[in-house]
């Protein structure tokens, strides 16, 4: 027996720990599993020369010695796949409780497996000569094979079942790893001279620390800090072991540099990482290109060294000590007030949108206040995705009174969602959540394809409707696919154009004029029309009415409700109503609620009447209903 083919394992293995061992590394739960299947690996090959040699050798060093360095060699394969197991279960049995529990029966296993190596007889299989060994077998050997068969199977097993929670690219290379080492073990069943299986298991550490190990992929390039990535994984393990930790984010925003000259930014930014890279107790991270994370593990030094790097800051830069940062600063000095990495990254994203959080000097320390407030907009936000997902989006229809007509000659269409419990959840408590996260599109598209499958089912002019108003958000008038979309939907139910009014806001119009303009020309080409929805609030005047292509302006509740408690705003709600008019285009009057403000609002000139004097928002069933009641 030759062991050449083991001695290129020892030297790829060796390479292999002289890379690892020179980068910058975390001590992560992941890294110490590959490091025991690692060592694992190496003796496994290293007891294999080993045995060989003392085979060889055995009538000088004697036979007892002989078979105890091969079942040696035996154990450190049962190891390998102990490892392989350990290796993966870290992603599956995330809660170090939980793992430490489930390693405990696999290390009893084999536990039993080694004393059955050990306990068991071994035998020699002879070449022709009597005298050289070709391989060993016998009781030992089988109990060797037939626990890593238990093994092998189990990591498959789990490899299905777990997919969820395992991280994908562990997936794949424990799966390479396995199937290199079954395929040379089977290669080395047949060709019992052939003895790959060592050489074999370090390939499969290759495959390991090329996809996964190598701590090069935890740093982030351009600075030498840990990434976002390494961030994630490592709060998530302290989580898991139910550790404390005290967070520092530095927000470099574009403001923070404004007193640094241009040239100097660059040596100022790589003066601030070595810093960062310096600070004792602490592990520091770039999580996003202005975004940096200082970890405490001990939160009773946080406090003082979160000074230190504060006041530092309010020191110099650069050669000449001539320039100043100003980031901004949120400070988590317990991250254990929320439960997971997931959990705490959303909550830094959260305070950091909220512009009320900063304090002065742009600090803020993160209380328990935000983290409630965190966990709400979480928990709308899944009730949004949720509601999508299960059809619980639905439509209510508040009728439009036509002053003219005497009778409702529209409606507008209002967003609707249910929870789980079935109760209506107010728009006010979704509409803005909705709109930050960007689920508003999807949820506009909904409400739109709803209406027209409505207008598809009761045509409009059988129950004396002309339009339906459509709400469309800040953020649907900054989507530039709107009209191409829109016209989609309408065609695809056989809606006439006409029965279609779209809403737009002047805060819309404002923030994404060239794109709602260039989605209102399309399609008032196709035959919609527009109205401008909540006239009277914000930075409203009546510019917005004569650059927008609209045919109704709808006065927001609180400008009507102003006109009967406030003088100055009478007159300029009178100014307004003879402006618009003078313009020829129409007025919806919204918040009408007694018969005297809708008579006030009649003798006004106003058009269309919106409010509960006529009636509150309602399903479609009821909404038909009160249709088919009112024409009787």
């Amino acid at each position: 027996m030759h062991i050449q083919i083991q001695c290129c394992g020892i030297v790829l293995m060796l390479a292999l720990f002289y890379f690892y061992m020179r980068q910058k590394r975390l001590s992560l739960y992941t890294q110490r599993a590959f490091l025991g299947v690692f060592w694992a690996t190496f003796f496994c090959i290293l007891l294999d020369m080993l045995s060989i040699g003392a085979i060889n050798y055995r009538h000088v060093l004697s036979e007892a010695f002989a078979k105890l360095v091969a079942k040696s060699y035996l154990v450190t394969l049962l190891l390998v796949a102990m490892s392989a197991m350990s290796y993966m279960c870290v992603d599956i049995y995330k809660r170090r409780d939980i793992y430490r529990q489930e390693m405990t029966k696999y290390w009893v296993l084999t536990a039993a497996g080694i004393i059955g190596i050990y306990a068991a007889p071994l035998y020699y299989q002879y070449a022709g000569d009597g005298r050289t060994v070709r391989y060993t077998y016998g009781p030992s050997v089988y109990i060797t094979y037939g626990m890593a068969l238990i093994f092998f199977v189990r990591i498959f097993y789990l490899l299905k079942k777990e997919k969820a929670n395992i991280n994908p690219r562990r997936r794949e290379a424990v799966c390479i790893w396995l199937l290199v080492w079954i395929a040379a073990s089977q290669i080395q069943f047949m060709y019992t001279d052939l003895l790959i299986v060592g050489y074999a298991g370090s390939i499969g550490i290759m495959v390991l620390y090329l996809k996964l190990e190598n701590p090069e992929t935890n740093l982030d390039r351009s600075t030498g800090l840990f990434n976002g990535g390494t961030l994630y994984q490592f709060t998530q393990e302290l989580y898991a072991g139910d550790k404390d930790f005290s967070l520092l984010v530095i927000i470099f925003e574009n403001t923070a540099y404004q007193n640094v000259h241009l040239e100097k930014r660059g040596l100022i930014k790589m003066e601030i990482i070595e810093y960062l890279l310096k600070i004792p107790d602490a592990l520091s991270f770039k999580n996003a290109e202005d975004e940096y994370f200082i970890l405490f593990t001990d939160c009773a030094i946080a406090e003082e060294r979160v000074k230190e790097i504060r006041m530092r800051f309010q020191s110099e830069w650069g050669e000449d000590m001539a320039s100043t940062v100003h980031p901004g600063w949120l400070y988590l000095p317990h991250a254990n007030v929320v439960d997971n990495a997931d959990n705490l990254l959303y909550l830094i994203r959260y305070v950091r949108q909220d512009g009320t959080a900063f304090m002065e000097n742009d600090f803020a320390c993160i209380e328990q206040d935000s983290v409630t407030k965190m966990y709400q907009k979480k928990e709308t936000e899944q009730l949004i995705i949720e509601a999508m997902e299960n059809d619980r989006i639905e439509v209510y229809y508040q009728p439009i009174f036509s002053t003219d007509e005497k009778r409702v000659t529209s409606a507008e269409a209002l967003m609707r969602i249910r929870n789980l419990e079935g109760k209506v959840v107010p728009p006010g408590v979704f509409i803005d959540i909705a709109e930050e996260s960007g689920m508003i599109l999807k949820l506009g598209e909904i409400v739109f394809e709803k209406v027209c499958r409505f207008i598809s089912k009761h045509p409009p002019e059988q129950y004396g409707l002309h339009y339906i108003e459509i709400n469309l958000s800040v953020v649907q008038c900054a989507y530039a696919n709107l009209a191409k979309d829109f016209i989609h939907i309408m065609e695809k139910y056989g809606v006439s154009p006409k029965y279609i009014n779209l809403e737009i806001t002047e805060s819309a119009s404002t923030n994404a004029k060239k794109t709602l303009l260039g989605n209102m020309e399309d399609l008032l080409d196709y035959g919609v029309k527009f109205s401008l929805d909540d006239f009277g609030t914000g930075q409203s005047n009546l510019n917005y009415i004569v650059e927008m292509p609209v045919n109704i302006v709808k006065f927001d509740k609180s400008m009507t409700n102003s006109y009967f408690k406030n003088g100055k705003a009478k007159h300029v709600m009178e100014a307004a109503i003879h402006m618009i008019h003078g313009m020829n285009l129409e007025i919806v009057s919204e918040g009408i609620e007694t018969k005297e403000q809708y008579q006030t609002m009649e003798d006004l000139g106003i058009s269309h009447i919106q409010g509960y004097y006529f009636s509150k928002p309602l399903p479609e069933e009821e909404f038909i209903q009160f249709l088919e009641k009112s024409i009787e």
